[in-house]
């Protein structure tokens, strides 16, 4: 039976010409010649005829061509060999390829893709507990980028108070959006220090944040009078609506010394740009993970992401522009802060010299970060509390007492009240930890080198997150996690400003958020006006719906709406 031959270099198609230079036959031949397949350089042909010509017997040709399945069959297996490792290693692929191989940190399997739905602090915590020691620290992958959680407080700690965590990683929409040069992603150095000098010596001081008051006071009783308006009409309340316009009016003032009138042009221009932004913020984007759709953009990050910035500079850089005028003409700072307390923060960074001096263009990303900043934490903690309020009149009726005690009926509520009204800073304290705003801390932390969090070796390259609602749900630390018990925090004093890390909603170390102080201000007279003035209720027929989604921040998936009374 036959012999084998090699078609010339150059030969690809097999042809009647080939075929028969090689003495065979074109009998058997019509599927390989119409159209004639495409055959690799040097490929063996092998002929067979018999050796004795017979009558019944015809010649015969057999092409050994490498079908698909014969040729890639090795390549598919080793192929499929080297995913499922990969896929099956202690915190999925991005783990396997990294450094790491010898000793891996405990971790769940596979591309996980828990960030991208509306309850990854859910899932993260659930799967901590399903990994051995992955409580302590828990390595995952989503595409290429490698992932540690950390779901104790000791853990949590070595994230947040060391060096090696300096840096928050930069998505797509973050740089897209300036933040990369504001407060909360911009690289440790320089320029991060001389900010962070700039928020601390300047922006957010006690006496800066005290002589706030009288803007805090003035914004909550304008809103009492739209909820009065509301109420006398007989209307249900839409409080996310309501808060999230006060919201937006205090940090407009505070930021730029102006009102937010949400009816006006400039008004809903700045509210479609803040929605904008939220939505671009907290959309989980492949992009982030997977280089080539990072490329392709095929969400339309970048693309969103620049055209909104255009508008950004131009409504900042007015707001800007006009605050020069007003001190080139000797107006001076604005809204009444007293002569050593500029009346907002672009007269405290225009006003700043030397090394703290800040382009145009820096100014604009640190401005519009405290908008997004500073309008979400607010009214989505606010929201969360009354929310509790009317699914626990019991609770309600408490702090409703304890205001009557300290503040009484007539009179307005001050700012000097806050600090007797100890039941109701207990509840804020409690809706922290059912409900914090960033269950994940927000904002990740990024390893600038190697380091070692419980034992474990960390790469350079990795990211580190804090998932704050685990720690605040875990059994052993706080009796009863599930129930919703404001005087625990009587029994026990503690803090929510990092110091003890069963509970940093705001977060830690040298991360965390400068504005905590003002936030928290703001929350404890606005929630006492509420109280104080009226007596929440869900609406007839209603309930009150504690479903989350996790966006930007911890939202109510379902908006709250109940009813407002007047109390007196």
């Amino acid at each position: 039976m036959g012999e084998a031959f090699y078609l010339q270099k150059g030969a690809n198609l097999v042809t009647k010409e080939n075929i028969e230079n090689v003495g065979g036959s074109l009998q058997n031949l019509p599927l390989y010649l119409n159209p004639p397949p495409m055959i690799p350089k040097y490929t063996t042909i092998s002929i067979a005829m018999d050796a004795t010509p017979s009558s019944t017997d015809h010649e015969y040709l057999l092409l050994l061509l490498p079908t698909s399945a014969s040729f890639l069959s090795p390549y598919l297996a080793v192929l499929l060999v080297a995913c499922s490792l990969l896929w099956l290693f202690p915190g999925g692929p991005a783990w396997a390829l990294s450094g790491c191989r010898r000793r891996p940190l405990p971790g769940a399997p596979g591309a996980f893709a828990a960030l991208a739905g509306p309850a990854a602090h859910r899932v993260l915590a659930a799967l901590s507990l399903s990994v051995p020691g992955g409580a302590e620290l828990l390595s995952f992958s989503v595409g290429l980028t490698r992932f540690v959680v950390a779901s104790r407080p000791d853990t949590a700690r070595e994230v947040l108070a060391s060096a090696a965590f300096a840096d928050r990683p930069v998505k797509d929409a973050a740089r897209g959006l300036l933040f990369h040069r504001a407060m909360g992603f911009a690289p440790s150095g320089d320029y991060w220090r001389a900010l962070r000098r700039v928020s601390s010596n300047h922006l957010f001081t006690p006496r800066r944040v005290a002589a706030s008051a009288p803007r805090r006071l003035a914004i909550g009783e304008r809103m009492l009078e739209h909820l009065s308006f509301v109420a006398a009409n007989d209307g249900d309340v839409a409080v996310r609506q309501v808060l999230h316009a006060a919201s937006l009016d205090h940090v407009m003032d505070t930021v730029f010394g102006t009102r937010y009138e949400a009816a006006s042009q400039k008004g809903a221009e700045l509210e479609a740009m803040v929605k904008e932004g939220y939505d671009l913020l907290g959309m989980f984007n492949w992009g982030d993970h997977l280089p080539l759709l990072k490329w392709l953009d095929l969400q339309g990050v970048r693309r969103r992401c620049r055209s909104l910035v255009r508008r950004v500079n131009v409504f900042v850089g007015s707001i800007i522009d006009e605050h020069k005028r007003r001190m080139h003409d000797g107006g001076g700072g604005g809204n009444g802060g007293g002569e050593e307390l500029p009346g907002d923060f672009v007269d405290v960074l225009l006003g700043l010299q030397g090394q703290e001096k800040l382009s145009d263009s820096d100014m604009v990303a640190v401005l519009w970060e405290m908008i997004f900043r500073g309008t979400d934490t607010v009214a989505i903690l606010l929201e969360w509390i009354m929310a509790r309020m009317v699914l626990h009149p019991d609770i309600q009726a408490k702090a409703q007492a304890e205001l009557d005690a300290v503040v009484g009926r007539g009179r307005a509520v001050s700012d000097a009240d806050v600090a007797g009204l100890r039941y109701l800073q207990c509840v804020v304290k409690e809706t922290l930890r059912v409900h914090p705003p960033g269950p994940l801390l927000s904002w990740a932390r990024l390893a600038v080198h190697d380091a070692h969090v419980g034992g474990h070796l960390v790469p350079a390259g990795t990211t580190a997150m804090v998932n704050m609602w685990a720690i605040a749900q875990d059994p052993e630390l706080w009796p009863e996690p599930e129930a919703f018990r404001p005087e625990r925090f009587a029994e026990e004093d503690v803090t929510v400003l990092g110091g003890d890390l069963r509970l940093a909603p705001f977060g830690a170390g040298r991360r965390v958020c400068p504005g905590k102080t003002l936030a928290l201000a703001t929350v404890h007279l606005w929630l006492a006006q509420l109280l104080h003035r009226f007596e929440w209720a869900p609406v007839s027929g209603g309930g009150v719906d504690l479903s989350e989604r996790l966006n930007m921040s911890l939202e109510m998936e379902k908006p709250l709406v109940c009813k407002a009374r007047p109390r007196w």
